[in-house]
């Protein structure tokens, strides 16, 4: 059986205000084309299919016209899962009539216990579940004692139960896949340090918390086919594996300078293959560290793509009252063009990068909470924000987000 995998599509999402969309249809055109090209059984989606729980208009169109061009014009079937920055109550709905056209989005942990079985493979498609999630199925639906079910409270603890699960519909005549959406890196420490350094999309990575899993959890696996991660290099092992996601989503990534792409995988009798296709980019987004004199100086810009790309400036050495009366923001629009996603200035090299204010407030909502939140902290406190105070905003803004879904 031979997989295009791909991952953390986030459809919706914006670039401080900027739209992403059309960078987003010129990806998944060519994640197609690859598709027919290698004549694959089928798509795997790794979770994060829209940036929120309650996606706007024009990305439920787009991604419904994916879904169409894929399923029902290309006829390859979808194997795909909710991630943590969708809704899986909504995403559920008419499940078991899209089966029947091959489309598998799986978004609860009973789905995720019944594999979809092809000829050759067994495919487990286990969504992001929270902790608590997981034990209210224990509890409810399986019967455990109130006992048992206390002790799943570490995500850790959570998979080896799923897992245990899972493997009781092994069919040892079939190679076995897992798709799913967590942070998964090797034992030890530097590996983990090394996945957190990674996280430049996620919440968890700015505020301080990271709560991962050991790849020796899914040994038994004959691929895994992780999401949650946006770049491929993250994959702990050559079988556990980042497909990234499939286009830059901000300036941290930008300056990563990572490859985006998708993998395709072959399951033979022999063994798994894999092979990294790298996807074009349609507009890019250029982070330029420089002062306000270089950045304007015409031998330097001559050699940027102006009016063509993306930018985000750190301006550097920054002199308040030599700039005073000076819009740097009027006058980097008029070198660079209007598309300028960001602008922080560096007083000197021993200060801390502070955010200039944007006159667009819209550019402010598209913030997430926990980043407003981790923002403010360390503005007022001048010091960042340890793991356990990143772990209580985190989840006292999953929480928030569970009541208004």
């Amino acid at each position: 059986m031979k997989l295009l995998h791909t991952a953390d599509w986030h459809i919706g999402r914006t670039l401080n205000g900027f739209s992403l969309l059309e960078e987003q249809k010129f990806a998944f055109n060519q994640i197609l084309a690859i598709a027919k090209k290698e004549k694959v059984d089928g798509i795997i989606i790794a979770g994060d299919l829209y940036d929120r729980s309650v996606p706007n208009v024009e990305a439920v169109t787009a991604f419904n016209n994916m879904l169409k061009k894929t399923v029902l014009e290309a006829g390859i079937p979808i194997y795909a899962i909710t991630g943590n920055h969708d809704s899986a109550k909504r995403l559920e709905f008419g499940y078991d009539f899209f089966k029947q056209r091959n489309l598998y989005l799986h978004t609860s942990l009973d789905q995720a216990l019944r594999p979809v079985e092809t000829e050759n493979v067994q495919l487990f498609l286990l969504p992001y579940l929270d902790p608590m999630d997981i034990r209210v199925y224990y509890k409810q639906v399986v019967g455990e004692d109130d006992e048992t079910v206390r002790t799943y409270q570490k995500i850790t603890d959570c998979l080896k139960r799923i897992l245990i699960d899972i493997k009781k519909q092994f069919n040892p005549e079939k190679k076995q896949v897992l798709i799913t959406h967590f942070a998964v890196t090797k034992k030890g420490a530097k590996h983990e340090e090394a996945l957190r350094k990674q996280m430049t999309s996620e919440v968890t990575s700015t505020i301080g918390g990271l709560a991962t899993l050991t790849s020796d959890l899914f040994n038994d696996f004959d691929y895994v086919a992780l999401g949650h991660i946006h770049t491929h290099h993250a994959s702990p092992t050559e079988t556990i594996v980042y497909s990234g996601s499939p286009l830059v989503f901000n300036t941290k990534e930008a300056k990563m300078k990572s490859q985006k792409g998708v993998y395709v995988v072959d399951l033979t009798a022999t063994g798994v293959s894999k092979k990294f296709f790298p996807l074009e980019v349609k507009k890019e987004l250029i982070v330029i560290e420089e002062s306000f004199i270089t950045a304007t100086n015409p031998q330097f810009f001559q050699q940027q793509p102006c009016h063509k790309a993306w930018f985000s400036f750190a301006l550097t050495d920054y002199d308040r009252k030599a700039m005073t009366g000076i819009n740097v923001r009027a006058r980097l629009e008029e070198i660079y063009g209007k598309d300028i996603v960001e602008i922080s200035i560096e007083e000197n090299k021993n200060q801390k990068t502070a955010q200039m204010p944007q006159s667009d407030k819209q550019k402010h909502k598209e913030l997430s909470p926990e980043i407003v939140v981790t923002n403010f902290y360390e503005a007022v406190r001048e010091e960042q924000m340890t793991d356990y105070q990143g772990e209580i905003v985190e989840s006292i803004m999953e929480a928030i987000k569970k009541e208004g879904n």
